[in-house]
C-alpha cells in the first residue's frame, strides 16, 4: 500500500497533540476549528485508522497516533530546519567557544557538527575547561562564547538548563552503606567540593575523601568501578551508576544552572548563529529555571 502524508496535515496533528484540544490547536495554526477537524480526518483517512480518542476534556492519542507522533516530529522538525537553513545565507569567520567537560561528549558535539555542516566557512575553535577558566578567557578576550555552570540565581542571565549536582554510585555495589562513606570530588572546584561535603554533614553522613580528580572522566570511572560515591551533574551519570536520592538518605548537592555567556567585545553573524545552535541543542535537556 502506498501512503502519502501531507506535511501540513502533520503540523496540524502536532498542534492538536501539543495543545490537547482542537480549539486551541486551531488558534495555534491560524485556522478555524472545523478546518482543523477536517485536516485531522484527512490524516486519519490517509493512515487508515483513528489517531485521537475524543473526550469531554479534549483528545488523547490512540495507539496508532502514538506510533505516528515521533515520525511527525522528525518530519516537521527537518522541514523547519531546512527552511531556516535556506533563509540564512552561509556564514563565515571565526567563532571561539568554551564548553564544560560535562557536555563535551554529549549535547554540544552534535550541535557543533550540525553547525559546521551548515556553515563550513566558519572556523570553530572549541576549548574544554572549568567554568572559572572559561570566565577568565572571556574576560581576556580569548573566547567569544562560554557555556558555564553557576550555583547563583542572578537575574538577567541566559539559562540553558538546570543540571543539579548529585551523589552517584555504582549499581553493582552498595557503597552508600559504608561508614565512613568513601567519596570522590573535583580537585580544583572549591565551591563544588565545599557544597558536596557540607551536604553530607547536614545529613549526618560520616565520610572520607577517597578520590579527587581534575577531570569528569576520573570521577565517572571511580563511581563506575565502585571505588567511591561521586559528586556528578545529573546529566553525566553513566548507565552503570544511579543517583542517590533522598529516598536513599542522600541530599541533592546543588541546583546548578547551565548558562550561556557572550563576550561583549565580540559580535558577528557567525557568533549569533552559534548562539542559536547552542540554544537549540539544550532545548531537549533539563528544563530551565
Amino acid at each position: 500500500m502506498s501512503l502519502s502524508l501531507d506535511s501540513d496535515l502533520l503540523r496540524t496533528f502536532l498542534a492538536v497533540v501539543e495543545t490537547g484540544n482542537v480549539t486551541r490547536a486551531a488558534e495555534r495554526v491560524g485556522r478555524t476549528q472545523s478546518a482543523v477537524s477536517m485536516q485531522v480526518r484527512r490524516l486519519e483517512d490517509s493512515i487508515g485508522a483513528p489517531l485521537f480518542e475524543r473526550g469531554p476534556r479534549g483528545v488523547a492519542l490512540t495507539p496508532r497516533g502514538d506510533q505516528l507522533l515521533p515520525y511527525a516530529r522528525r518530519v516537521v522538525g527537518l522541514l523547519e530546519e531546512t527552511s531556516a537553513a535556506m533563509r540564512t545565507g552561509p556564514l563565515d569567520g571565526p567563532v571561539r567557544i568554551g564548553i564544560p567537560e560535562e557536555y563535551g561528549q554529549t549535547i554540544l558535539p552534535r550541535a557543533l557538527a550540525a553547525f559546521a555542516e551548515r556553515h563550513p566557512a566558519v572556523e570553530v575553535t572549541v576549548r574544554s575547561d572549568t567554568s572559572a577558566r572559561h570566565l577568565a578567557l572571556l574576560e581576556s578576550d580569548q573566547i567569544d562564547l562560554a557555556v558555564i555552570y553557576s550555583p547563583d540565581r542572578q537575574t538577567g542571565e541566559e539559562v540553558l538548563c538546570v543540571d543539579p549536582t548529585v551523589w552517584a554510585t555504582s549499581i553493582a555495589h552498595r557503597l552508600e552503606e559504608r561508614d565512613p562513606l568513601p567519596i570522590a570530588v573535583f580537585t580544583d572546584c572549591t565551591w563544588c567540593s565545599t557544597l558536596a561535603v557540607n551536604s553530607l554533614k547536614q545529613y549526618g553522613i560520616r565520610h572520607r575523601v577517597a578520590y579527587t580528580s581534575d577531570t569528569l572522566a576520573g570521577l565517572v570511572s571511580v563511581a563506575s568501578a565502585g571505588l567511591a560515591v561521586a559528586s556528578l551533574s545529573r546529566s553525566t551519570i553513566p548507565s552503570d551508576c544511579r543517583e542517590l536520592t533522598q529516598a536513599d538518605g542522600f541530599p541533592q548537592i546543588d541546583s546548578s544552572r547551565v548558562l550561556l555567556r557572550r563576550n561583549p567585545r565580540r559580535s558577528s553573524a557567525a557568533i549569533d548563529g552559534m548562539v542559536e545552535m547552542i540554544r537549540e541543542a539544550f532545548r531537549p535537556a533539563a528544563p530551565a529555571g
